[in-house]
């Protein structure tokens, strides 16, 4: 499989938020949310997104306190994370403040514990270094954020990721495979996967491993009828190609 990023409809959405962040006219609303369920690109986006514009990218813990962000902080910043806490965030707002460099937060569920203490300290940092934070998080962030009103407040843009449609999911297959995929078995690829974008590309290595097997260029779906490509954990069942009138060609 190609190793290389495509650009999706929640990637787009996502891009357009965070540029009208970033003009935004009230300087303290610096922040976004970006939300949704597992598996669909959060991270692999955002994470793509940061490294392109020069980002700082951190994954909160679930140790996290206001202190612990700042000397991560410090540290991905290239300051030695020394001092008191009000010092150390003097020298981070004076360094950072005015620098135009977009500040990620991944698992940021971590930030609310204790009355949200860490997200606080965050909104702060934001307000006082005008800088724009992306928080990243599940599919219930939102709900749990909103009720911290100074903090969600501050929230510019929030972008929901979606599961990938078929227009998608095909794109990513014409990208990635390294074998030809016709349009029925994309569009397969898509049902099995439910858009997920982590099982999309799990699902796209499982078939180039049968298509090497069977010294297959190109494989169509009477090709796989009835192999498993996924499984659902949660309830212990294989996700397989559905099956058709016609005969299988005998894959292994």
């Amino acid at each position: 499989m190609r190793m290389k990023f495509v650009k999706t409809e929640n990637y787009v959405r996502f891009t357009q938020a965070a540029r009208a962040v970033e003009q935004r006219g009230a300087a303290e609303a610096g922040m976004m949310l970006v939300y949704g369920l597992p598996g669909n690109g959060k991270s692999h986006v955002v994470s793509n997104w940061a490294t392109k514009v020069g980002a700082l990218y951190l994954r909160a813990n679930v140790d996290w306190t206001p202190r612990y962000f700042l000397m991560e902080l410090a540290k991905v910043a290239g300051i030695e994370p020394y001092g008191t806490s009000r010092d150390l965030f003097t020298v981070l707002r004076d360094r950072l403040a005015g620098s135009l460099t977009p500040l990620v937060i991944d698992e940021a569920e971590f930030t609310l514990p204790n009355n949200a203490a860490v997200l606080e300290k965050i909104r702060d940092f934001s307000d006082r270094s005008e800088m724009t934070v992306v928080l990243v998080g599940m599919e219930r962030i939102r709900s749990k954020v909103a009720r911290y009103q100074q903090i969600f407040s501050r929230i510019a843009q929030v972008v929901e990721f979606k599961p990938a449609s078929p227009v998608d999911v095909g794109h990513v297959c014409d990208e990635l495979a390294e074998i030809e995929m016709t349009p029925a078995l994309k569009l397969e690829v898509h049902r099995i996967s439910g858009g997920r974008m982590r099982e999309v590309l799990n699902i796209i290595a499982t078939i180039e491993r049968i298509a090497e097997t069977n010294g297959l260029t190109q494989v169509d779906v009477p090709q796989l009828e009835g192999t498993v490509l996924s499984y659902n954990w949660e309830t212990c069942s294989p996700r397989s190609v559905r099956r058709s009138a016609r005969s299988t060609a005998g894959v292994h």
